[in-house]
């Protein structure tokens, strides 16, 4: 390709050295970049990749036609800040060089609030099982360049981006765009909801009109696009297929409100992929939906456990719980900034609430004489209290199911590396607790 003989000519800072940091090292080790400089943050990370301690970020910076920021370096919070600023148009992502790399693909790009790697997840499920060679790569699986396009010209790239890596894209330009929703995350990073909106919208600024661009059926969203002016095909999301959808699938894990409205985003999308409606319907039929999200992952006696750990704002919470009855709530942790909390549509599905985390004053309030709840700080003591009121509710009550929910409406990195830590010990001492004492 041609832009891969120019990188010989470039030099390249590569700013967070993560996995992402690590694949775009490899990657511009092989397509023999010119020069290339590391940095991070980290200094455990600076010490570990040997960085030469005589030569300044303000130097690395300054003599970079390039700089590769990782998706979780925020030019608002970094230490050099001011400095990336100052450079802020050398700044690309490791998804612009897959772009800029390999032109003969057919591209897919989902981005949004809630539902992204579920959404991703059943398109390569829906294409693949149509025939189409498809594959996932961006903010779910490995980091995009450890894939290796060659000289496939067939392939489908579905490629799942959050707003951090969005904000500072400029050569994305997907066949297909997909904005699933938005609602206010990651506003720490983002310094404002107008930032976090137009860091979503990126995902269409480079299109054209043989693209598409496909739209929740929000006013202000629509009314946006336009006033951006937009050159892509829109495609908006309706009711109407929403409720064709339900009317078709027999896949419990599916049946949320949630999953229902990113499922009409795939009917659109499979429509112009010309996929029947009948190998799509088979398709959602055998999906086993992804771990962490909504994940029915024990049951018995009538007591079913579920680990929705990757919850991290209320509006993903309040997707999960709307759609059980007679539940124990788990939530609390490091609670967004931002984040609306009201709990008057749910409050009538649950139980009791256990509240865990650093930020446990705020839950307390917000749930304060609306549900019954008990302040139990970690994970470990929980799970101990949650089985005594198992009991009680079973010997005093007559219902039919109980939902445990790990629902925690909070990002995790007070008590925990991350949400797939939460949520995996979370399921490990509810699988050795249930059978002990239920």
């Amino acid at each position: 390709m041609i832009f891969k003989q120019i990188l010989k000519n470039k030099s390249f800072l590569v700013y967070g050295l993560g996995l992402t940091g690590q694949s775009v090292i490899k990657f511009l080790k092989e397509t023999k970049a010119k020069k290339i400089s590391l940095w991070d943050d980290d200094i455990n990370l600076r010490k570990k990749f040997n960085l030469n301690k005589n030569i300044s970020i303000k130097k690395k910076i300054s003599e970079a036609d390039f700089i590769i920021l990782s998706p979780g370096v925020s030019l608002r919070k970094s230490n050099q800040k001011k400095l990336l600023k100052k450079n802020e148009n050398k700044i690309i992502t490791d998804i612009d060089l897959f772009f800029l790399t390999n032109k003969i693909f057919k591209s897919i790009v989902v981005t949004g609030t809630n539902g992204k790697s579920t959404t991703c997840s059943i398109i390569k499920k829906v294409l693949s099982d149509a025939g189409y060679n498809t594959v996932v790569v961006g903010n779910i699986g490995k980091p995009i360049l450890n894939y290796k396009l060659g000289n496939k010209s067939n392939v489908v790239i579905v490629i799942e981006m959050s707003s951090f890596q969005l904000e500072y894209s400029k050569f994305v330009r997907p066949n297909h765009a997909i904005l699933i929703n938005i609602t206010k995350d990651h506003l720490d990073w983002h310094g404002s909801v107008k930032n976090y909106i137009n860091a979503k919208f990126k995902i269409f600024s480079l299109q054209n009109r043989k693209d598409y661009a496909y739209l929740p059926q929000q006013n202000n969203i629509i009314k946006l696009f336009n006033i951006k002016n937009m050159k892509s095909n829109i495609i908006i999301n309706k009711k109407k297929v929403q409720n064709l959808i339900k009317k078709n699938i027999s896949n419990t894990y599916l049946m949320t409100k949630s999953n229902l409205e990113n499922l009409s985003f795939i009917y659109y999308l499979k429509n112009n992929f010309k996929i029947s409606n009948k190998s799509f319907f088979y398709s959602l039929k055998n999906f086993k939906g992804l771990e962490h999200r909504q994940e029915i992952f024990f049951k018995k006696n009538n007591v079913y456990f579920i680990n929705d750990s990757k919850a991290t704002t209320f509006a993903a919470t309040e997707g999960c719980l709307m759609n059980f009855k007679n539940i124990i709530w788990i939530v609390g942790g490091l609670k967004k900034i931002g984040d609306k909390f009201n709990i008057n549509k749910i409050k009538k599905n649950i139980l009791k609430v256990f509240i865990i985390g650093k930020n446990r004053s705020f839950f307390k309030n917000k749930i304060n004489k609306k549900i019954n709840y008990l302040e139990t700080i970690n994970i470990q003591k929980t799970i101990k209290n949650i089985f005594i009121e198992l009991k009680n509710f079973r010997k005093n009550q007559n219902k039919d199911k109980i939902f445990v929910i790990l629902s925690p409406a909070s990002a995790s990195y007070d008590q925990f590396k991350n949400f797939e830590e939460r949520g995996k010990i979370f399921k490990k001492l509810i699988t050795f607790n249930a059978k002990k004492y239920l």
